[in-house]
């Protein structure tokens, strides 16, 4: 129902059906009124920088975080005050609400899949209540059993079978023993066996006083009868619990010359009768590489004995740990087994083969733990479902948290959110399909429409294609970035955005505006190519790759398939080691063709820094600039200020209550941290004295907070400067704060810093670039951009290798490589290598199968 007139006034207020927005200004959005309705699937989408996260994260998420702390209590509403609330007139309507974002969950080393998503601590307690212990010495499985349970295991010995009952008390000790000897003769036993021999206790000899002995007791001979004997059965019970007591819960059965039947060795603890190895009562922390309950001491849990520093980007020399070889865990802990499987074998597992083991043992469980792990396994199948749903069934519970991107930290959230069962909510989501293969993202949407379904709004800020087609509700932001956007373009069904005249994602939803094929696909160097031989890190299958120089080359491939590895793990780390003259060793056989190129220039999504200190200006060396600028004032040039000045990590210039981050951090113990303008330089950074000199009636504080686009124009007539923003805009960062701290730029935009960088750099024509899924967070006309930009790198005879899925970048490629057929083991080959039309052609290959359609538009 739509609640708002042409003028932007309320014309009724249904908060049950819909959510109200009068007013909104955060950041750069325009004073805009909308209604949204609930229950539905609503994309929120528009050129980066247009308004869409302000609009969904910052105004309607934050609203409802400051909500929901008014409801709290007194002490909890204490920090309202901290709490920023959005600039936006009213909103009325709103529903407890969830923000699942990018942010990496952890980069905390003992922070996993298991951990996050709860899997491993159910498998904890489904080891601690029905897993078996087995001894690591002897492998023999360790049950504590009753004098009963005995007899009866005793009774199912071959029949007329003659047996000796034993009680061990000595087992590997030194010493002579004969105080003990003399302590069995006075209760009244006559014989032991001592090393491997029966005696007399009369006539045992003299024991070395140094060497190792066993030693156990004679306490009942017998043989097994025909048929069921009362008077046997009590003697023999009654033989038994005298061993029990004997021989410290230990006992063994073994036959007499000649001995065709088995020997029992039977303990009434958690102990090894043959090994001695024992084990206290198990509980779930046994199973936690976080307690030292569990974890193994020798690398305190971490499964690495670490040589480096964690913090270091590059390599990091970490050896695994000899002790537990890289399963985290004690040695007691990895000898409880279910099915003959520990848990740490569990956690290696991609989910889709440990689904399908949990499917297979299930039905193995004894009747009588069935009540105890029904629901265990219940948990644990719908978890791995939900995981799997949303294309993350190659990941392994024991894969760190840190290694995880961005849009799959965000899956994992929004799994575990379907998990949940909530209703009513409203949750908002930011590209959930980023990284996703396009037969993957059909698993993702299923799923978003599921937790629809299950009577929750959800709102999902997006630029995938499919993801708007399959939407129930476009909100169309625009029409440009920065302060070019901010403006509700266009709003409604699917179909209604594309009819919209002045949308652009309409626009390229009818294809009026669309990404060309290009007419003629590049020759490249002749003869120049980079080889890897015998690639196996991972789930590569010992591969062997040739990748043509002077080529746009994309790596496709469902989720998991090994893309990263093959390129990031494999070339780029192989090439960083013949660099540094070190062996290839772990990684492949050999790689050949480095002599063809005479740099290598990484471009992932990993931050350019990991500081409110670093940002945009100071990586691309934009603000040193700026900063000489300044300088060189008048107004510096009286006051002597240099350079220096103007830097925010210098004393003498810059706020000392915030240290020149420009904000404070207010540390909330049941939300998030929450950051606040620092309230004597309001969010300039500087002190008054710096922030007096100006240009253009702008201070430094206030260039900071300008966006690439608006910087460009205010330094139009300053060449150097002018010349290195255009390069930042060209990218698709206009819309970008030129001092936005690093930590909050998205992994997409980090990578395009850094691309911008690169840009501003002269072009050799040998250099070889890696992209790791450069369109993350791009609208359609972004893409179309950095197509062009990337492109004219080609153009100057350098090589691009891209990891992606966008069809709209594939279409335009020299190359691909489709790296598959599926995720995790199932994944490491080579599908299909070639042209885009040959890619297209291949029956076997997914990645065609979605990529013929677009090679069939026009020029």
């Amino acid at each position: 129902m739509e609640l708002i007139d042409a003028e932007g006034n309320i014309k009724i207020s249904d908060t049950r059906t819909t959510i109200c927005i009068i007013g909104a200004r955060q950041h750069n959005l325009k004073n805009v009124s909308l209604t949204i309705p609930k229950d539905q699937l609503v994309v929120i989408t528009g050129p980066s920088g247009s308004g869409k996260s302000s609009l969904a994260f910052d105004t309607l998420y934050a609203e409802g975080q400051r909500k929901y702390v008014e409801s709290l209590s007194v002490y909890a509403r204490q920090f309202l005050d901290m709490m920023p609330k959005p600039e936006v007139d009213s909103i009325t309507g709103l529903c407890p609400s969830i923000s699942i974002e990018q942010k990496s969950i952890s980069h905390n080393p003992r922070s996993t899949v298991g951990t996050v998503t709860e899997i491993y601590d159910y498998f904890r307690l489904l080891f601690a209540r029905i897993g078996k212990v087995y001894s690591p010495v002897t492998g023999m499985c360790i049950e504590p059993q009753s004098a009963s349970q005995m007899v009866q295991r005793i009774l199912a010995l071959p029949v007329d079978e003659k047996y000796v009952l034993l009680a061990p008390i000595v087992r590997g000790g030194k010493g002579e023993f004969k105080p003990t000897f003399a302590g069995l003769k006075k209760q009244g036993y006559r014989k032991v066996k001592v090393d491997d021999q029966f005696y007399d206790i009369e006539e045992v000899p003299q024991l070395k006083k140094n060497t190792m002995h066993d030693i156990s007791v004679v306490v009942h001979r017998f043989r097994i009868p025909n048929q069921e004997d009362t008077q046997f059965l009590d003697t023999l019970t009654q033989s038994v619990e005298q061993a029990l007591r004997l021989g410290e819960q230990y006992i063994v059965v073994e036959p007499l010359a000649p001995p065709t039947g088995p020997t029992l060795h039977l303990s009434g603890t958690m102990s090894c009768p043959v090994s001695g190895f024992s084990l206290p009562e198990i509980e779930p922390r046994l199973f936690s590489f976080n307690s030292p309950y569990g974890a193994c001491s020798f690398c305190d849990g971490l499964g690495v004995l670490s040589f480096g520093n964690f913090e270091e980007e590059n390599e990091q020399d970490n050896a695994v740990c000899n002790k537990c070889h890289g399963d985290r865990l004690s040695q007691a802990a990895l000898c409880v087994k279910i099915q003959d499987v520990h848990i740490a074998q569990v956690g290696k597992w991609p989910l889709e083969e440990l689904s399908t083991w949990i499917n297979h043992i299930e039905p193995l469980i004894e009747e009588d733990k069935r009540v105890i792990s029904t629901p265990i396994f219940r948990e644990i199948k719908s978890r791995i479902q939900f995981l799997m749903d949303v294309g993350l069934g190659y990941l392994t519970l024991s894969r760190a948290s840190g290694t995880l991107s961005g849009g799959e930290t965000q899956r994992i959230r929004l799994a575990s959110q379907i998990g949940s069962g909530l209703t009513g909510v409203l949750y908002v989501l930011d590209e959930p399909s980023i990284g996703l293969h396009q037969r993957d993202n059909d698993r993702l949407i299923r799923t978003l429409h599921r937790l629809r379904d299950l009577g929750n709004t959800v709102i999902v800020v997006e630029h995938d294609e499919d993801t708007i087609r399959q939407s129930d509700y476009v909100i169309d932001m625009g029409p440009g970035a920065g302060y070019l956007g901010g403006n509700l373009v266009a709003k409604g069904t699917p179909k209604e955005i594309e009819a919209h005249p002045n949308s652009l994602t309409g626009a390229y939803l009818r294809g009026d505006k669309k990404i060309l094929v290009p007419e003629k696909l590049r020759s490249g160097r002749k003869d120049e190519q980079l080889q890897l031989v015998d690639a196996n890190v991972n789930n590569l299958k010992n591969l062997t790759v040739s990748f043509p120089l002077g080529k746009m080359i994309g790596v496709t491939g469902v989720s998991g398939s090994g893309k990263s590895s093959l390129i990031m793990d494999t070339l780029c780390k192989g090439i960083r080691h013949l660099n540094q003259n070190r062996d290839l060793k772990d990684i492949c056989g050999k790689i050949s063709g480095t002599e063809w190129i005479d740099k290598m220039v990484e471009m992932d999504q990993s931050p350019i820094g990991r500081t409110p200190r670093s940002n945009v200006a100071t990586y691309t060396g934009v603000f040193t600039l700026i900063r000489e600028w300044f300088a060189m004032l008048p107004d510096s040039k009286t006051r002597g200020y240099t350079a220096g000045r103007f830097s925010f990590n210098v004393q003498a210039g810059r706020c000392e209550h915030c240290k020149g981050d420009g904000v404070l951090c207010i540390e909330m113990h049941f939300l998030p941290n929450v950051y606040t303008t620092c309230p004597q330089c309001l969010g300039q950074r500087y002190n008054e004295q710096t922030l007096e000199v100006r240009y253009k009636e702008k201070n430094i504080g206030d260039v900071l907070k300008m966006s690439v686009t608006e910087a460009l124009s205010f330094f139009q007539d300053i060449a150097s400067i002018h010349k290195h923003l255009s390069i930042i805009e060209s990218v698709g960062l206009g819309y970008v704060q030129i001092g936005q701290g690093a930590p909050t730029l998205s992994g997409g935009e980090a990578q395009r810093v850094k691309l911008a960088k690169e840009l501003m750099k002269r072009s050799t024509g040998k250099t070889l670039y890696i992209l790791d899924e450069p369109t993350t967070g791009l609208h359609f006309d972004d893409v179309h951009q950095l197509l062009i930009l990337l492109h004219r790198l080609a153009d100057q005879g350098n090589t691009l290798i891209i990891i992606e899925h966008n069809l709209d970048v594939l279409k335009t490629l020299d190359w691909i490589i489709d790296i598959g057929p599926e995720g995790g083991q199932a994944g490491g080959y080579i599908v299909a290598e070639g042209t885009p039309q040959t890619i297209a052609e291949c029956p076997e290959s997914y990645t065609g199968t979605y990529l013929a359609p677009y090679l069939k538009k026009t020029y």
